[in-house]
């Protein structure tokens, strides 16, 4: 088995036992976010979960298109509408977070994004890797290997006895 065969493979379970530990890092470090700001889509998972363990009410979304398949992306991130306004974030102390932290080039978007018109911005992940461009502040994990998260492993679903959208004809 080579390296790129190495698996971290992430269960709803243990993904829910990385959200409180992320959550109790974040409130043991003293941040008190007033805004919980996901990156579509892993980031929704995360934000949703730390939200809630974090007693913070303003969630907000960014999509962001990088990944076009699996190990391919785009050469760089682009912000896909509607963009959030940045207005809302002024004066905030925001808290970014995403599944995981690859490139970092993502995260360092949203990061540019922010961060000239919030009061603080910080990033919590489920894990990290070493190539990350951004050095998150809270981190559950750190690994170099491909992860599987438990709501990107199965296929889409689709209507029984309908073909998958890639291989519907164009209506």
């Amino acid at each position: 088995m080579s390296a790129a065969d190495i698996r971290e493979n992430l269960t709803y379970e243990a993904f829910g036992t990385a959200v409180r530990e992320l959550a109790q890092t974040i409130a043991d470090d003293g941040y008190e976010p007033d805004i919980v700001l996901s990156i579509a889509r892993g980031g929704v998972f995360v934000a949703g979960g730390l939200a809630y363990a974090l007693d913070c009410k303003n969630i907000h979304l960014v999509n962001v298109e990088f990944y076009t398949g699996v190990g391919t992306t785009l050469d760089m991130p682009v912000m896909l509408a509607p963009v959030p306004n940045a207005i809302d974030f002024s004066s905030k102390k925001v808290l970014i977070t995403d599944d995981v932290a690859d490139t970092g080039k993502t995260l360092k978007l949203v990061r540019d994004f922010c961060i000239d018109t919030v009061a603080e911005v910080r990033s919590a992940v489920i894990y990290e890797k070493s190539q990350s461009l951004v050095k998150c502040e809270y981190v559950w994990k750190r690994t170099d290997d491909w992860i599987n998260f438990p709501w990107s492993v199965l296929p889409p679903v689709h209507k029984a006895g309908q073909a998958p959208k890639e291989n519907r004809e164009a209506v």
